[in-house]
């Protein structure tokens, strides 16, 4: 064995062992996703009216959903793909898990859209064979596409040596473990070409996948962008949604690594340096986001045509007024959680993760609902959109799935490169 990993195979201990406190997570996650199935069947077979939605909001939690869930699926891909291009050196013990976000992530986001659509058979329009070129719908369908297939083969590749490491070392687990470990690994051996192939694969992946996952949510926002509405029609959208799913995702790495050094025990690999580091890269990227969102704002408040007024007049002290400043409250309260040392802790920064997952969600309701009130159509109705309790089941079920998929794979696959720490401490 060229790298030694005798030293960090207790990384594999959560693999052999499972407590009780496991299954209540995993039964309150499953039950939690058979409630959204059983609700998403009640819409299936009534159709969307069961929801909130209408002729004026016909966009709702589902879409808000959607693009929270392609935002925070750049946890993974993009930030580890860029500290991996960069050499930082430090990024090695938590790649792993924010890898794991990015596929799940991308999994149950993409699942919104059809849920939306109310009709499967409808799905087909999101096929280029079958759906208009020009629609940036279909546009979306191909880079989510592309993104999943890339974040997939970006998760595997560097999971290779440590599927061998589990392979050769839990002889203990169950046939199914042995099973999936034996076909995963393809006959890993440990040789010096392996390794030297196996790095030259996951760099050149690493930079592929950093402009697939940047044109993914440039597209997402173009469907708000190139539609004639106030709030959405926006030449800066591209950047602003950019930046907004590279903040979510560092709010969900911290998140979800916070809840896995807490469960695991993982203190010694998963150090307050790395809170400190992505802490700072959350309060960069923040502060960056809410120069563009005062321009956001702005520009819209200038013209302050009839519609424009409507909207902001809706998010400033109308029936949108609480999402909207709470979205504001929640974006601003990490920027000095982090910055005042007193407060920059764990801890400190963990509750800063949680500030910002919330904010962005907001921020995805308030793009999305208010503007379609202030639609230039005054024949149609202003009845104030509220979700239904399927419509909320189902919106809430993206979340449990999510957890479901995360507490799942904690207990298949090693939650940290056991390969890539060894190889760096050597």
């Amino acid at each position: 064995m060229s790298i030694e990993v005798e030293e960090h195979l207790d990384i594999l201990e959560p693999l052999k062992k499972t407590t009780w406190k496991y299954w209540v997570i995993l039964f309150f996650f499953l039950g939690g996703t058979i409630w959204a199935l059983a609700n998403y069947y009640i819409q299936v077979t009534s159709g969307l009216y069961v929801t909130g939605l209408r002729d004026t909001v016909f966009w709702g939690l589902y879409i808000t959903n959607f693009v929270f869930f392609i935002g925070i699926s750049h946890a993974g891909t993009l930030i580890s793909a860029i500290l991996r291009v960069t050499k930082a050196e430090w990024r090695r013990p938590i790649t792993r898990m924010a890898e794991y976000i990015t596929v799940m992530a991308i999994s149950i986001g993409a699942l919104y859209p059809l849920i939306d659509l109310g009709r499967l058979d409808r799905a087909l329009i999101f096929i280029p064979l079958f759906g208009r070129i020009q629609s940036p719908i279909v546009w979306d369908f191909i880079s989510i596409s592309t993104y999943l297939i890339g974040s997939i083969t970006y998760l595997y590749l560097p999971m290779i040596p440590d599927l061998a490491l589990s392979r050769e070392h839990l002889k203990n687990v169950s046939k199914f473990k042995r099973l999936l470990y034996e076909k995963l690994s393809i006959n890993w051996e440990w040789k010096e070409s392996q390794i030297e192939l196996l790095k030259k694969a996951i760099g050149i992946m690493a930079i592929i996948i950093i402009p697939v996952a940047v044109s993914v949510h440039t597209v997402v926002s173009w469907i708000f962008a190139m539609t004639f509405r106030e709030g959405w029609r926006s030449t800066i959208f591209g950047p602003y949604f950019v930046v907004g799913a590279i903040l979510s995702g560092i709010g969900a790495i911290i998140t979800i690594m916070a809840i896995f050094r807490k469960a695991y025990h993982l203190e010694k690999y998963v150090t307050d340096k790395h809170f400190l580091y992505l802490g700072y890269f959350m309060l960069a990227v923040d502060l960056f986001y809410i120069y563009l969102m005062i321009n956001e704002y702005l520009t819209t408040g200038y013209i302050w045509g009839i519609n424009e007024a409507k909207l902001l007049s809706s998010l400033y002290s109308g029936e949108f007024a609480i999402y909207f400043w709470s979205m504001i409250l929640t974006l601003v309260l990490p920027i000095f959680i982090v910055a005042i040392p007193k407060f920059r802790t764990v801890t400190g920064i963990f509750i800063a993760s949680i500030l910002v997952n919330i904010s962005m969600w907001l921020k995805r309701f308030v793009i999305i609902i208010p503007s379609l009130y202030a639609a230039p159509l005054p024949q149609y109705s202003t009845i104030l959109y509220i979700p239904s309790l399927p419509e909320l089941a189902i919106a809430l079920g993206g979340f449990f799935g999510f957890g479901l998929m995360l507490t799942i794979f904690s207990k298949l696959f090693p939650l940290i490169s056991i390969w890539e720490v060894s190889e760096v401490e050597e």
